[in-house]
């Protein structure tokens, strides 16, 4: 048995105890619902999925960042909520970063300054762009405090300012990552 043969097949098995499957960036393949039709369903992820990357020094803010879009019905990608242990975190982030509809680049004088994984994430981040439609909203840059967001950033793309103003910056950040959201779909899928 191939290896997607055995993850269909642990899928299927949980469908027919009546649970639901939920796959990342796809949505929750669940059950029909009785009278509408036989089989198992998908429902589409209806929130848009924002990736928002930081660094450890500015997590609290961070958090504050994914509670807005989340009350806002928008659903953040947060390392430290996501990752599982012993999952491949580089190729797991990469995965999350290509099917997120928006990616928010949380600058700080912390994040500027600092090397590693969020400069790593924010160059993915700029590769996936260039795969996105012309005029299409993608790389969404924040600043947590007065700080100099990066020239080849801020010479193409607005940035929002929490700084000064939370709640304002948090809208204007909301209606970026909605004006990207992509539209869903129902899928029916009866047993074979």
């Amino acid at each position: 048995m191939t290896c997607t043969q055995q993850i269909l097949t642990i899928v299927r098995r949980a469908l027919d105890r009546g649970q639901t499957v939920e796959i990342d960036g796809l949505g929750t393949f669940r059950p029909a619902r009785r009278g509408t039709s036989t089989g198992y369903e998908l429902v589409p992820r209806a929130q848009p999925q924002v990736f928002v990357a930081y660094v450890e020094e500015d997590l609290a803010l961070a958090r504050r960042l994914c509670d807005g879009l989340a009350a806002a019905g928008c659903a953040p990608w947060l390392n430290k909520d996501k990752l599982l242990p012993g999952q491949d975190w580089p190729r797991s982030i990469r995965r999350a970063i290509e099917i997120s509809d928006a990616f928010v680049a949380c600058f700080s004088r912390r994040s500027i300054a600092k090397r590693g994984q969020f400069q790593n994430e924010l160059r993915w981040a700029l590769d996936c762009a260039k795969l996105q439609p012309l005029e299409t909203t993608f790389l969404v840059p924040v600043r947590f405090e007065q700080c100099t967001v990066p020239p080849r950033i801020a010479e193409q793309v607005q940035y929002v300012d929490l700084f000064s103003d939370w709640n304002t910056g948090m809208k204007k950040l909301v209606r970026a990552v909605r004006a990207r959201q992509r539209p869903g779909c129902r899928l029916v899928q009866t047993p074979t």
